[in-house]
């Protein structure tokens, strides 16, 4: 006997089971380039095998293929090969283009998923094209650097949805940004230049099977564990939260802070607003005004990040395993992330061989930087600071890491011996101790500092 209602169900879920898989839509027909446009550089696009096939073209800018149709909300997923492993190629996300800029020719902008098969390897990674740079570089998760496979065919699949940018390459998550900036765009295919990389001239780059939904979306779970970049002002998302993260400073209050040496937060040389704490400025003395403030709380393994924003000229630093015992002058004794204008401040210029310069240990080592990942002063700049329990400790300037070091080593005792610190006993190397902004007279911005405990 037949069974109905067996069968209903049957059908009934073969239905959904058919819904869902037409959720994801063609934004690539495998046959013409309708609903696309080629803008700025002028690499050449075309059509073959069911692919978008870009050409590599000497003495033009970047190439992109980009919608005409903008897009909000949005997973995309694509397989893409590039030919080469001196160059790069990217897939533009929630876009922008000045008509205007790059001569006439037109200037594309916006978040960019990066392939990159150089020995660099940030493939996964985010960049803001033509904008802020440098978002996500895969210094933040660097386990996901092995995942690129070159000279084949890889499998990405972004998801936009609301703030949060979230990328996977061949299945694996790589990385996850949350952006005030562009609730909606373009999505582009980009050739790169390739400048005086002839050899990459007439080289290839394939895209397939391009699919795109923006409706019903369900964000693929993210592991816990990997770091994220959230560039939303003295804000934590639910996935920061279940990572063990707090905020240090709340964004409206001086709550959890004091001043160095003293019993409450000092009344002068600080100011809270707008979402800023800043040091006020006082002719460059340091610790003259308000002096330095610290948490209440001490720390000993931890991850920190927090966002500074220099005045030209100025200087300042965050300290960790300030202890407050040494009941100096002057600013309290501490490891310093040395934070400083270094085209403009004297004090780059001493120290040794540039150890007083922005983002380094400040008197002991050097950050090494490259131009590329700096922002103008008067930007804000994402800065990292961790402390294993082992000791190894790194520090990194908007998302690169720019130095790391073993507290308590030999090399560390070294450097601590022809330093400035040489007199202070055990210097650097106190089990745990307070988090410090320190006031050296200049006017500097600090928000969005957030810290995690590491066991």
């Amino acid at each position: 006997m037949l069974n109905i209602k067996k069968y209903s169900i049957l059908a009934l879920s073969l239905i959904s089971l058919s819904a869902a898989a037409q959720k994801a839509k063609p934004l690539f027909d495998g046959k013409t380039l309708t609903g696309w446009k080629a803008v700025a550089g002028a690499a050449p696009y075309k059509v073959e095998d069911g692919m978008i096939i870009g050409t590599m073209t000497k003495g033009t800018p970047n190439s992109f293929l980009i919608t005409e149709k903008e897009y909000g909300d949005f997973i995309l997923e694509l397989d893409v090969k590039l030919e080469g492993e001196s160059t790069n190629s990217g897939i533009q996300t929630r876009s922008h283009i000045k008509p205007e800029g790059n001569n006439g020719k037109g200037l594309v902008f916006g978040r960019q998923v990066e392939i990159d098969p150089t020995p660099r390897a940030w493939t996964g990674g985010v960049y803001d094209e033509a904008r802020r740079l440098w978002l996500y570089p895969l210094e933040l998760n660097p386990s996901a650097k092995s995942l690129y496979k070159k000279n084949e065919f890889n499998h990405y699949r972004i998801e936009c949805i609301g703030n949060e940018l979230k990328t996977w390459v061949n299945g694996t998550s790589v990385s996850y940004v949350i952006d005030t900036l562009d609730k909606s765009g373009f999505i582009g295919l980009q050739v790169h230049g390739i400048g005086n990389i002839l050899e990459n001239d007439g080289k290839k780059v394939y895209f397939k099977n391009i699919n795109i939904q923006t409706e019903n979306l369900k964000s693929k779970p993210f592991p816990k564990g990997i770091y994220a970049v959230n560039l939303t002002p003295n804000d934590l998302s639910a996935y920061e939260k279940s990572n063990g993260y707090k905020l240090l400073f709340d964004g409206k209050s001086n709550m959890g802070w004091i001043g160095a040496y003293k019993t409450s937060f000092p009344a002068k040389g600080w100011k809270i607003a707008d979402g800023i704490i800043s040091v006020e400025p006082s002719g460059g003395a340091e610790s003259t005004n308000g002096g330095d403030i610290v948490t209440k709380e001490e720390f000993s393994a931890f991850d920190m990040s927090f966002e500074f924003k220099l005045t030209p000229g100025a200087n300042s630093g965050v300290k960790y395993f300030v202890t407050l015992s040494e009941k100096n002058t002057g600013s309290a004794i501490g490891l310093e992330y040395q934070v400083l204008d270094d085209e403009l401040h004297p004090d780059a210029k001493l120290g040794r061989d540039g150890n007083r310069t922005l983002g380094s240990l400040y008197d002991l080592i050097t950050a090494k930087k490259e131009p590329r990942y700096l922002r103008p002063i008067g930007s804000w700049n994402n800065a990292r600071l961790v402390v294993y329990p082992n000791n190894k400790v790194e520090h990194y300037l908007n998302g690169v890491k720019v130095l790391e070091y073993v507290r308590g080593s030999e090399e560390f005792k070294k450097l601590v011996s022809i330093s400035k610190y040489k007199d202070w006993k055990d210097f650097g190397e106190a089990p745990k101790g307070h988090i410090l902004l320190q006031d050296h007279g200049n006017k500097v911005d600090f928000r969005t500092i957030k810290i995690k405990n590491l066991k």
